[in-house]
């Protein structure tokens, strides 16, 4: 995979560089409230505009429907690019139409333009391939060089992300480099012990990376939603909380194999629970209760991790040469269902071991709780693509920048 080190190397003033960046950040009524993603981003941009490229920058945000709507506009994002590069940034109101190319045209050496948002045009997401093959023509038309650095859209198989990179000089970005670079060290030659925090809703959602990691793994710490299956398929009443029925058979295998191979499978041993669903827009007290893990209440939820659970994951941490952690331990979003998330960040802070925050929801609570980012070895942009690289997956993107 040549990166945009050897870009840079081989010279890009006034030529027109294509970044398909992520800056699927959230928003809420118009305002980003993570700009994680595009500050993610920063240092590909400037490099290459301090280079004098012509930067066109992508992407998606969101799922409209391949159609324009307002709500799922880049123009916001396109903005705080700007105000963190410290540089007007010019927007495109469409992506491949007049707009795009009357601004990518006006384009100077050193400036940057963003287009609109990709997935307005039906032709990015198309499972056609001369659908998508087709758009991706229409993008090429607007650079001389392809920069793959929206990690967080990898591990799908979209035009500006699989097709595109195809039809023109291909380079991988300064995150996707680092991203990989990450992940091969959760991957080979790992140091030893390896301890993975899994946490989120579903159970479904992390089937295959636990089937992976049995492999790879010393130790694997099970939290959020998903908890609450592993505890049911022990025999355990879990209440009104989330529950996969069809999973059970999956976990019980997997709990199985990972005692033959001895892999240490470790258990909430105490749960938050409440017979209501938090209110996460108020953020009214929930005034939760705390009770044993194979004691939850018939007609209460589990939403957290309790404060024994929370030792305990300390404890399986504290001599961990490797950490990789993806999913919350419960409804972060709410204070009273924080705690269980914030012991664990503050665990991997406190460890001395190379640490990775697996994006998505881990990501988002690390910023939300008022963690400080750099203090992590690594946090990640892209918690599906994250994970489907641990799964052992070939993903579309790397793939597309690798040939």
């Amino acid at each position: 995979m040549k990166t945009i080190d050897a870009l840079l190397a081989e010279g890009v003033n006034g030529k027109r560089v294509f970044v398909r960046a992520d800056l699927n950040v959230p928003l809420a009524d118009g305002t980003i409230t993570d700009d994680g993603r595009i500050r993610a981003v920063l240092p590909t941009v400037k490099a290459l505009a301090e280079a004098g490229a012509k930067v066109v920058v992508a992407s998606h945000l969101g799922r409209p429907k391949g159609a324009p709507d307002p709500a799922f506009s880049l123009r916001p994002a396109a903005e705080r690019l700007g105000e963190l590069l410290g540089a007007r940034v010019a927007f495109a109101q469409d992506t491949v139409g007049t707009a795009a190319h009357d601004t990518v045209g006006g384009l100077e050496p050193g400036q940057v333009a963003v287009i609109e948002n990709l997935r307005f045009n039906a032709g990015e997401t198309s499972k056609d391939d001369a659908e998508r093959a087709e758009f991706a023509e229409q993008l090429a038309a607007l650079a001389d060089v392809y920069v793959g650095d929206g990690f967080g859209a990898v591990h799908r198989k979209h035009a500006s992300v699989y097709d595109l990179p195809a039809k023109l000089p291909h380079y991988a970005g300064h995150l996707i480099a680092t991203e990989v670079g990450v992940l091969k060290k959760l991957t080979d030659d790992v140091k030893r012990p390896y301890a993975v925090v899994l946490g989120g809703a579903k159970v479904s959602d992390k089937l295959g990376v636990i089937d992976h990691l049995l492999e790879k793994a010393d130790r694997i710490l099970i939290g959020g939603g998903m908890a609450y299956t592993f505890l049911k398929a022990l025999g355990h009443e879990v209440g009104i909380s989330l529950l996969q029925e069809d999973q059970i058979p999956a976990v019980k295998e997997y709990m199985k194999r990972a005692e033959a191979k001895g892999v240490e499978f470790v258990l909430p041993v105490d749960v938050l629970v409440s017979p209501d669903f938090p209110d996460l827009k108020t953020k009214a007290p929930a005034n939760p209760t705390t009770v044993a893990a194979d004691a939850i209440p018939a007609d209460q939820e589990g939403l957290d991790i309790g404060p024994e659970t929370r030792k305990l994951y300390a404890s399986k941490l504290a001599d961990a040469a490797t950490v990789f952690w993806n999913g919350p331990m419960g409804v972060f979003e709410h204070p009273d269902y924080a705690e269980g998330t914030k012991a664990v960040a503050q665990a991997l802070l406190d460890t001395s071991a190379f640490t990775v925050v697996g994006g998505g929801d881990s990501a988002a609570a690390v910023r939300t709780l008022g963690f400080d980012e750099n203090a992590f070895g690594h946090i990640s942009t892209g918690g599906g693509a994250s994970l489907e690289y641990l799964e052992g997956k070939t993903l579309p993107g790397l793939a597309a920048l690798e040939n």
